[in-house]
């Protein structure tokens, strides 16, 4: 469901399929903002060990 809040009604409504792998724009962009937290924190750790030898 991500953000939005989304019931067993709504896949009804939406999806045809028991997994149907397509992200709506809401979850896609979420997740786009989970992954470059995700690289951000990576990087911030690469350079702290970096920087610590």
């Amino acid at each position: 469901g991500g953000a939005r809040a989304i019931t067993a009604e709504d896949l009804q409504d939406r999806y045809h399929t028991h997994c149907d792998p397509r992200l709506n724009a809401d979850q896609a962009i979420e997740l786009a903002f989970l992954v470059s937290d995700l690289l951000k924190k990576s990087h911030t750790v690469q350079h702290k060990q970096a920087a610590n030898g």
